[in-house]
């Protein structure tokens, strides 16, 4: 996949994802260990940390380096707003930090890095680049810096996403699964992509399942998704290492597939997931996983279905899906709304128009089993 169209986007957008899987790695063993905090809340009550703005910064900064920043649209999550509170200067110090410490290694993952230090300034211009607003015409970079970061405070799962969106379709779409193993037999116990799991101790950081993060990627039209490991310890990036397909299951019966839907209650209606699940025949318990490692479980062949049912007023966000939906589809899946309609990534930050929830699945025939049990559902439903 490293010739073609878009083929230095990929291959920018593959490098400062495995950068950024490797800061979150690092991060999340430091949070773990109690040894950072630097948690803020945003006016949603969601949290951030020094991870959301660290990759956001890291990658504004490796984008506009590499294709000009005049040329160069980025639609992210955080705002650099948060800044600018009385109590966020300790915040801001780590970030700055955290930034210079990994952007000064950009070089083993094939990029360039800065010939000094970035000033603060510089930092908050990087996280506050990130402020397109998408729309139907033109190139649009899509970032969620770390997507659950419940999850990754909590040590459980979380993703680092980038999307590549031209004329309003998605073209490019990279994912990083930084605690979801390439090898599917260390997802072991307990339901392990499950928000039951938590990482092996940290005090043995040279354990298989700690070290084997993933990161998926395709480009649209290519019919082939791509995994590799992720980039351990002081290792460099290289693009011959261990690069394997993925492919979707094959399973069409409902009784034996599994099926994700988040952890996360305050925005998702669970009651009417399991609703849809008893009536289309789906028979195993519901993996509750954070991030949009749901879509990753689905293009690697580990899960079948995927359903979100949002509740009334909630809206959902271009960044918590393109990367994922692209690398679906390009596995063999489908992905659709709840009425069996393509998702639209052509008007701005939302998915507007979107009919009742967002339905992933393996292949069509039991995607098709799924929309006409949603259907049937509605009635009772108290979304």
């Amino acid at each position: 996949m490293a010739d073609g169209e878009f083929s230095k986007e990929l291959d920018v957008a593959v490098r400062v994802v495995h950068l950024a899987c490797s800061l979150c790695q690092r991060l999340q063993e430091s949070l773990l260990s109690a040894s950072i905090d630097h948690v803020k809340s945003k006016d949603d009550d969601s949290p951030v940390t020094i991870a959301d703005f660290s990759v956001q910064a890291i990658v504004s900064w490796v984008l506009s380096e590499s294709f000009g920043s005049e040329n160069v649209s980025i639609v992210a999550e955080e705002d650099a707003n948060i800044f600018q509170e009385a109590d966020s200067l300790d915040l801001l110090e780590a970030v700055v930090d955290t930034v210079n410490q990994w952007l000064s290694q950009a070089t083993r993952f094939g990029l360039e890095h800065p010939s000094n230090a970035l000033a603060p300034a510089q930092v908050l211009e990087a996280i506050s680049r990130c402020n397109s607003s998408g729309g139907p015409a033109g190139r649009h970079w899509v970032l969620d810096p770390v997507d659950g970061t419940l999850g990754f405070m909590r040590g459980n799962q979380y993703a680092v996403a980038l999307a590549l969106i031209e004329d309003g379709q998605v073209v490019i779409g990279v994912l990083g699964c930084p605690n979801y193993p390439v090898k599917k037999e260390l997802l072991n116990h307990n339901q392990p992509l499950s928000s039951s799991h938590h990482l092996p101790s940290t005090s043995n950081p040279s354990s298989t399942s700690w070290e084997r993060g993933c990161i998926l990627f395709t480009r649209r039209g290519s019919g082939t998704t791509w995994m590799q490991p992720s980039v351990v310890g002081e290792q460099g990036f290289d693009w011959t290492k261990s690069a394997e397909l993925v492919r979707v299951s094959t399973i069409e019966d409902p009784a034996l597939a599994t099926f994700c839907e988040p952890v996360e209650k305050a925005n998702t209606s669970h009651s009417f997931t399991q609703g849809v699940a008893q009536s289309a025949g789906l028979r195993k318990q519901p993996l509750r996983v954070y991030s949009m490692v749901k879509y990753a479980a689905i293009a690697r062949g580990d899960a079948e279905v995927y359903m979100k049912f949002a509740r009334s007023g909630y809206k959902e966000k271009i960044w918590d899906h393109a990367a994922g939906v692209l690398i679906v589809q390009e596995a063999g899946g489908v992905v659709t709304d709840a009425g069996g309609r393509p998702l639209d990534f052509s008007r701005g930050i939302y998915l507007e128009g979107l009919d009742r929830g967002i339905i992933a699945c393996s292949g069509a025939i039991l995607h098709e089993k799924i929309i006409g049990a949603v259907y049937a559902s509605w009635e009772s439903s108290h979304l």
